[in-house]
This record gives C-alpha cells, structure tokens and sequence, in this order.
C-alpha cells in the first residue's frame, strides 16, 4: 500500500505567542494596585513587624534564597537573573536571603563566595 503525499506540504502549525508569566503576574498587580498598601518596616519579619512599618518604597521585593552548603550552579545563575533582572525592571528590591534549613553543612567559605559571587 502507498499512500499519496501531496506535492506542497501544507504547514498549518502557528507559533504560539510567547508568554512570561511572571511578568504578566507582576505588571497586573501593579496596574491593579495589589500591593500600594504593603507596608516595610526595614528588616525581615512577619506581618505584624511590618505593620508598624511605613508604606514600602519598592513596587516590589524579590529574593534569591541559596543555601551556604556549596558553590553556585547554573540554576542559582538563572535564579538570580530572574529574581534580580525583575526587582531592577519593576523598580523593586531583591533581597540575597540565605536559607539555613541545614547548618551542619553550611560553611563561611560557602557564604562569602555566593555574596562574592552575587
């Protein structure tokens, strides 16, 4: 059996347009207003800590959270543009938070390499 291919391949396939969600995201709380109430009170804490705070100078706050355990990897690189690029594109803050769920691990050589490389 053959079956018959026509001479001119017919391509319907159309390219999807590109979306980035988290730009999306952002620029609709911004439009909105989602977030022109939050307030800062400086240093981290919970909501009540920055009740007490004056309304919040950023449009937004990002943060790059690694763990001092090891050295950076391409993954901590695409965090960091991420997180980074967003907070200086929307006129926010990203925040270099280290995340300590595993002390016995961590190490000072860890710690001052991510901030020498960040």
């Amino acid at each position: 059996m053959s079956a018959t291919t026509p001479a001119t391949p017919s391509n319907t396939f159309e390219t999807p347009k590109v979306s980035n969600f988290l730009r999306q995201t952002i620029e609709s709380d911004l439009e909105k207003g989602t977030y022109t109430q939050r307030r800062w009170a400086g240093s981290p804490g919970d909501a009540t800590h920055h009740a007490a705070g004056a309304l919040d100078p950023a449009k937004i706050r990002t943060r790059f959270p690694p763990e001092p355990n090891g050295y950076l990897h391409i993954g901590h690189a695409k965090s960091i543009c991420i997180n980074f690029g967003l907070a200086r594109d929307y006129g926010g803050v990203c925040h270099l938070r280290f995340d300590d769920t595993n002390p016995e691990k961590e190490d000072t050589e860890y710690v001052n390499s991510i901030i020498d490389s960040v």
